[in-house]
């Protein structure tokens, strides 16, 4: 569905003058007097955020923006979600939970089981990152996943996203065997999934599955799980996970001390950072290298 972003815009300018602020009044607390002026315009659409602390200052509910025909309900709540996804895999947790924060109030989500879901879900992504609480952040993430699970119903993608959370604390925590239990619950799901909007889930769950095998000194199956998420990559034409999964390997082959096939994935791991250009894990990997050779000379004296 087109959007009219112009009468988004009119409305704002006539409920504004209404009111009697100006744009830069409007705009304090939300962005700039600039952006208020672009979206008064048409020029640009008001984000999720934006959008619902405008209708605040402006006295009116959100939901009287979508009853003027012009912008679905689905499209702002997409909208909300494309951000949050966006401020995760940044890592900007603050501005995450900015965002959690004010849409905590906003009816649409917390009348609506599923989309108060998508809200919990990235508060307990917070929780453990920022606040460092790891019993509470899984807590959160069982409240959140079990406002929409279903036994008799195939599990919906962002159920296995929050399955995936769970299993990453319960890795984290050392506690492997439920971390895996974690795991092949997604395992399960995603035979019993039609079809896959994001890729990567799969490459995540085989990934940390690996990680799990590794503690457990599982190094063949760890590898054969790399090696799957690997197949699975190039199947889908998805770089996802690429560079992690070669490394993996290739750590699985340095602790059993088969040096010269842990350097080939590494190298091909490192090839695949540079390529994509990924500054973080090369000087890692690059002194990784150094060192695997270090081993594998002394391992020939």
């Amino acid at each position: 569905m087109n959007v009219d972003y112009s009468l988004i815009g009119k409305k704002i300018k006539e409920l504004r003058k209404i009111v009697g602020l100006t744009q830069g009044e409007l705009a304090e607390g939300i962005c700039t007097q600039a952006l208020i002026s672009r979206m008064e315009k048409g020029d640009i659409y008001p984000s999720a955020t934006a959008l619902y602390q405008i209708s605040k200052k402006l006295g009116v509910d959100v939901n009287y923006f979508f009853e003027i025909g012009t912008t679905p309900r689905l499209d702002y709540i997409k909208e909300v979600e494309r951000q949050l996804r966006k401020l995760r895999i940044r890592l900007q947790y603050e501005e995450m939970m900015e965002m959690v924060k004010a849409e905590e109030k906003n009816p649409i989500f917390f009348k609506d089981d599923y989309n108060l879901q998508l809200l919990l879900w990235h508060r307990g992504i917070y929780t453990f990152e920022i606040q460092q609480q790891r019993e509470k952040a899984i807590a959160i993430f069982y409240e959140a996943f079990h406002l929409t699970y279903d036994s008799k119903k195939a599990l919906s993608e962002r159920e296995m996203e929050i399955l995936l959370s769970i299993g990453a604390l319960e890795l984290t925590g050392e506690n492997y065997e439920k971390a895996l239990d974690i795991y092949n619950k997604v395992q399960k799901g995603l035979r019993m999934s039609d079809q896959l909007i994001d890729k990567s889930i799969k490459t995540r769950m085989l990934y940390n599955m690996a990680r799990v095998h590794t503690r457990l000194g599982n190094y063949e199956v760890s590898t054969e799980r790399c090696k799957e998420a690997i197949k699975w990559c190039i199947e889908e034409e998805n770089l996802y996970g690429l560079g992690q999964l070669h490394y993996h390997i290739g750590y699985n082959y340095e602790l059993e001390g088969k040096f010269s096939i842990a350097l080939d994935y590494i190298e091909k791991s490192l090839v695949i950072f540079e390529m994509v250009k990924d500054e973080k894990y090369i000087p890692y990997l690059r002194d990784k290298k150094e060192e695997i050779l270090s081993k594998q000379t002394q391992q020939t004296l």
